[in-house]
């Protein structure tokens, strides 16, 4: 999986939302706002290939969470964005 392009996470009023930047991505129904834990994902994410594996294992570095905790809501999160469609692959 990788970030799609244009979509970047900004702190708007103290809450942490994903924005679409660019022409080809202006569609202001779909306001994506990010908990603490997905924003750190995003930002440790930024530019790179990963995985489901690749988020649990941040995660658990990050935060006092077991790994198929972390694997599970990681998924989760995964389909979300999938669903947002922030990311491909």
């Amino acid at each position: 999986m990788k970030q799609k392009k244009g979509f970047n996470l900004r702190n708007v009023c103290g809450e942490q939302i994903i924005v679409a930047e660019g022409k080809e991505n202006i569609d202001f129904s779909n306001i994506i706002s990010m908990n603490e834990s997905s924003a750190y994902l995003w930002q440790k994410l930024e530019g790179k290939e990963f995985s489901v594996e690749d988020m649990a294992k941040l995660l658990t570095e990050e935060y006092e969470v077991d790994e198929a905790s972390a694997l599970n809501d990681c998924k989760e999160l995964a389909n979300l964005w999938r669903e947002a469609e922030i990311i491909e692959g």
